[in-house]
């Protein structure tokens, strides 16, 4: 009989961040056939075990919203009017092979997109959505773990979505981006402050998890944070040299495929894809890999630090530089607009 060695990959959303897992085993346990991890706005990806922890920047909070195979919800009716069977957040394999990652047109060139590369990957598996806050939910009821958010006594979020209470009380806001605000009390529990809460969100992806904790999520999982390299050609799904998971065109025959800005920002989201935060994470269509909301609703954690200075050369499960001051986030976010964003859509 022939043991095959699979990488099993799992994403949480930050707020505005989601997360994948990944990990290594001969076999992949009962829990890590169908687990997931996710967070809000940004995507969290999970590194192996026994890697050092590094802490991040706690100012671009996330999501993650991913759910684990064969353990049961604790979540019921009570919590969510969302409440029915529990979504099944399957491990999709990602054959390995030869890619293109990157790009040699960068919209943004401070981003480090450029320039277009080869790389070759291992087979993986990753989950299909992100981390959900009904999974974080279990994650926390077996361990009581504290979010940095929770520890910081506050994290930021957009002004559009609070009430005019919250607003009065604060007189602070990010110099550079002010419809950004911090706002005390805000936690993946509580997305907006003490006054928010996530009963009827319990599919939408969780939201202000940093970094750090999207790792310590993946280890309760027994996985990691997908490297970014893993992350692009999950996102691209089987398609190159397209601006978007499913291919050129935003609005394919008119349809929706992706939860980002309409209208002009950040005075006014016109909703035309049905929501103004994030969406569940089983919404819209997957892309050719089966994978679900790869672009926009939150941003995605990877693994790797963040560099402007890409290798140009072909390499082998590129793991990024070994130091830096900030980790990857990937795939945009619901604040993301067709007119400056695109390229986060898709890398």
């Amino acid at each position: 009989m022939v043991k095959v060695i699979m990488e099993l990959t799992l994403f949480i959303f930050l707020l505005f961040l989601p997360l994948y897992l990944a990990s290594t085993a001969e076999n992949p346990s009962p829990n890590m056939e169908k687990s997931c991890c996710g967070v809000d706005n940004d995507i969290v990806r999970v590194e192996k075990e026994g890697q050092k922890d590094t802490k991040s920047d706690c100012k671009e909070q996330g999501s993650a919203e991913k759910k684990c195979g064969n353990i049961k919800s604790p979540v019921e009716s009570k919590y969510s009017r969302e409440k029915s069977t529990p979504l099944e957040n399957r491990f999709i394999l990602i054959k390995g092979g030869g890619f293109f990652v990157g790009t040699d047109e960068p919209f943004i060139p401070q981003d480090g997109e450029a320039p277009a590369r080869k790389v070759y990957i291992d087979d993986f598996y990753i989950n299909e959505f992100e981390v959900s806050n009904e999974e974080f939910l279990m994650f926390f009821q077996e361990t009581q773990y504290v979010t940095e958010a929770e520890k910081f006594g506050k994290s930021f979020v957009p002004e559009f979505l609070l009430n005019e209470n919250t607003k009065s009380n604060i007189t602070q806001a990010v110099y550079a981006a002010p419809w950004w605000l911090p706002v005390e009390g805000a936690s993946w529990r509580h997305p907006e402050g003490p006054e928010s809460n996530i009963l009827e969100r319990m599919h939408h992806p969780v939201i202000h998890v940093s970094w750090n904790d999207a790792v310590e999520f993946c280890k309760w999982k027994h996985g990691r944070l997908p490297t970014e390299a893993e992350w692009e050609v999950a996102a691209r799904g089987g398609k190159e040299k397209r601006l978007y998971p499913w291919g050129n065109k935003l609005l394919p025959r008119g349809e929706h495929r992706v939860n980002i800005w309409q209208g002009k920002f950040p005075d006014k989201n016109t909703k035309e894809d049905g929501y103004i935060g994030t969406a569940p994470v089983n919404s819209f269509k997957p892309n050719g890999y089966g994978l679900y909301n790869m672009a926009g609703n939150v941003w995605e954690w990877v693994a790797d630090w963040w560099t402007i200075r890409q290798p140009s050369i072909v390499t082998k499960n590129p793991t990024g530089p070994e130091s830096g001051r900030d980790r990857v986030k990937k795939g945009g976010s619901f604040m993301c607009h067709k007119d400056y964003c695109h390229r986060c859509l898709m890398y």
